[in-house]
């Protein structure tokens, strides 16, 4: 649908601001469909983020510093979304041995569980890009990165 049809607004002050605000509400729109599939599974999508981090890197532990470059909203409060990992027993947290500021995090098995039952969102939210191309794919991939360069 229409983005002009989406918010009901007849026209924009430019192409460059429709594309603003159609990458903005794009991304509300997709942020929503994920978060539906958290809904009785009492995981946020930014837990679910920091999951899918600790099990790619697994069995290597991982730090508080690179779960924050890693994390796909980077205004999230790591700390606080690791505690409350932590009290659900998704993650485990250990002392570093080269550094005593530092932590060490990793995945439990309870953690990888959970994980192992919302792999099917990959394969879900790949459908919504069903109307697309694999051309377009591509191309849209390129353009969104072109835009961050």
């Amino acid at each position: 649908m229409k983005l002009e049809d989406e918010i009901h607004q007849k026209s924009f002050k430019s192409a460059r601001q429709k594309l603003a605000i159609n990458i903005i509400y794009t991304s509300h729109w997709l942020t929503g469909h994920h978060s539906s599939f958290f809904k009785g599974k009492d995981i946020t999508l930014q837990q679910y983020n920091v999951l899918r981090i600790l099990r790619g890197q697994f069995p290597a532990p991982c730090t508080l510093k690179l779960i924050k470059e890693r994390m796909l909203d980077r205004m999230s409060d790591t700390s606080r979304i690791i505690d409350k990992l932590l009290l659900k027993n998704y993650v485990e947290r250990t002392s570093c041995p080269n550094d005593r500021r530092s932590v060490n995090l990793l995945i439990t098995e309870k953690g990888m569980q959970l994980l192992k039952s919302l792999d099917f969102i990959d394969d879900t939210t790949g459908n919504i890009f069903s109307n697309l191309t694999e051309s377009e794919i591509e191309q849209l991939n390129l353009l969104l990165d072109k835009l961050r360069d």
